[in-house]
């Protein structure tokens, strides 16, 4: 269930991890991986499966083929964190995109723990700044590895996509020639220096945001006004949009509608996001205070 972790004992520059989640709530982490490169090699990994106390969805389940019976003695998440804070130590943490940041930061506020103060790097981010036609499109995770070569066989598994997200770091590195502090000096930037975005409320999205790419509907009952929850989503780069397509990339959900998806109704934009799921298409479905939580990250 818990791989145990192999360690060169080389000091580590950067921690690469990866979750998956039980269902769309952020917080039900179900399993984690991490990888540790140091001088452009691979030095260490850990996998283990996560018990998220909590129910899983078809949808997630069909994602990454983890069942409820897959975690029945796996450790919970306080103790997962703390394995984490370990390897992370003071190096730098790689996830690709934003979501696995926050979900381990919504799942430590459930399990009452402190959410970790590590020094962030989103791959995603990077590689917009690296390769000029990433720069609004195709730097999603497989996308990437086909360009640089690396073979991604098991994506949605947490290790895979951890040991990926570092390789693909690994190759803008190389490619845009710069070191790791100073791409953390470049995500902080304009993806196009010369482009100032308008502070008005936009709806095409900031297209230096963190989530530039990413097309949202929102759906349910939230607790914000849908006019300020586009206006958050446009901020960090979403394109919101009122109806669920195979555009959508991003369906946020109330709160209240979230804790019901077990076994209760769902709105028919929940519905069509899950048909369009089933047919491939990459839709993430989150609650209202995960994407809250998701637009904040700094």
């Amino acid at each position: 269930m818990e791989a145990a972790f192999t360690d060169t004992g080389a000091p580590v520059r950067f921690t690469a991890i990866d979750v998956e989640t039980a269902n769309p709530n952020m917080a039900s982490i179900c399993s984690v991986g991490a990888a540790r490169f140091e001088n452009e090699q691979l030095v260490g990994e850990w996998y283990t499966l996560t018990d998220p106390q909590d129910y899983f969805d078809a949808m997630n389940v069909s994602i990454h083929g983890i069942e409820e019976r897959d975690v029945i003695g796996a450790p919970r998440f306080a103790d997962v964190i703390a394995r984490l804070n370990d390897l992370v130590g003071e190096s730098v943490a790689v996830s690709h995109m934003s979501f696995d940041r926050t979900a381990i930061r919504r799942a430590s506020q459930r399990c009452s723990v402190v959410p970790p103060e590590w020094r962030w790097l989103d791959s995603s981010m990077v590689a917009r700044r690296t390769w000029a036609d990433c720069a609004r499109s195709g730097y999603g995770l497989a996308d990437l590895c086909d360009r640089i070569g690396y073979d991604l066989a098991d994506h949605h598994n947490a290790l895979a996509d951890a040991k990926a997200a570092g390789h693909v770091l690994l190759a803008a590195m190389t490619e845009g020639g710069r070191s790791l502090s100073e791409l953390l000096e470049r995500v902080q930037k304009p993806i196009n220096p010369s482009s100032h975005y308008s502070s008005r409320v936009v709806r095409d999205g900031n297209p230096d945001g963190t989530l530039n790419g990413e097309v949202v509907v929102f759906t349910g009952a939230l607790e914000i006004p849908r006019r300020e929850a586009a206006d958050l989503a446009a901020a960090v780069g979403c394109e919101v949009a009122s109806s669920v397509t195979k555009k959508t990339t991003l369906l946020v959900v109330g709160d209240t509608d979230v804790a019901q998806l077990a076994g209760h109704a769902k709105s028919s934009k929940h519905r069509k996001a899950e048909v369009l799921m089933a047919q491939g298409v990459p839709i993430r479905i989150i609650g209202e205070s995960d994407f809250r939580e998701l637009v904040s990250v700094d």
